[in-house]
């Protein structure tokens, strides 16, 4: 069963987990310095929280976590009928997790990112996929890429000479 993800950058990280975990009568699943995660099951819901760079508080962005395979291709798919450029990312570590993630703007321009947790990670994340204006790799809230660079990526597999509608492959 799939789980709505939600990621909000918070401005005093100590204070958020203390209104969080009582709001959620849970204390967080995932809690480090600069970030936090809870899994919770009612309402069904990834909530995690970050304090990192000069990023505005507010949402950070929005998501659906897969918890298999085939739930993963089955969202990536509806994603790619979405009417929007998407950003298959693949392989990567985001958040203190390995996972498997692809992106997609709104119309409004929130990003979405759908994904499939792998493992955990000591690190808070490798990917180069950074939203303009959230301080880079190390100040950002998460690995959340702009949606110029979701349709940047878009416009490259479709003139790529291996893209499916190139003929070549």
């Amino acid at each position: 069963m799939k789980r709505l993800h939600v990621h909000v950058t918070v401005a005093d990280l100590d204070q958020s987990v203390r209104f969080y975990s009582t709001l959620f009568a849970a204390q967080p699943t995932v809690l480090k310095d600069d970030y936090a995660k809870w899994m919770l099951e009612d309402p069904r819901v990834n909530f995690a929280i970050s304090a990192r760079g000069n990023a505005m508080p507010g949402i950070e962005h929005l998501g659906i976590q897969a918890e298999t395979g085939e739930e993963l291709a089955d969202v990536w798919s509806r994603l790619k009928d979405a009417e929007g450029p998407v950003l298959e990312e693949g392989a990567t570590t985001c958040c203190y997790a390995r996972s498997e993630k692809a992106w997609i703007t709104d119309p409004s321009g929130l990003p979405w990112e759908t994904f499939l947790t792998t493992g955990e990670s000591t690190t808070y994340g490798d990917s180069a996929m950074i939203r303009p204006g959230a301080g880079g790799a190390e100040g950002s809230a998460c690995c959340v890429p702009s949606a110029d660079k979701i349709a940047a990526a878009q416009k490259t597999a479709e003139t790529s000479c291996c893209a499916p509608s190139s003929g070549c492959c």
